[in-house]
């Protein structure tokens, strides 16, 4: 589920797998290696892009739990 615009900083470092970062309007595909700073100001989320297992280290300032 979209998390709603914040305050703060995210960064994501693909583990494993294939993922689609939804940023408002915008898709952005990342695989295994690649990483991503997003400035949370409108609605975002993760999806799994495959049938396979996907791992993302995701980093939250201020924490948002």
């Amino acid at each position: 589920y979209p998390d709603n615009p914040h305050e703060g900083e995210e960064f994501g470092y693909i583990l494993e797998g294939l993922v689609s970062i939804h940023l408002g309007h915008r898709i952005i595909k990342a695989k295994k290696g690649d990483s991503f700073l997003i400035q949370p100001r409108e609605p975002h989320h993760i999806v799994n892009s495959s049938r396979r297992r996907a791992r993302v280290l995701w980093v939250a300032a201020p924490p948002t739990f």
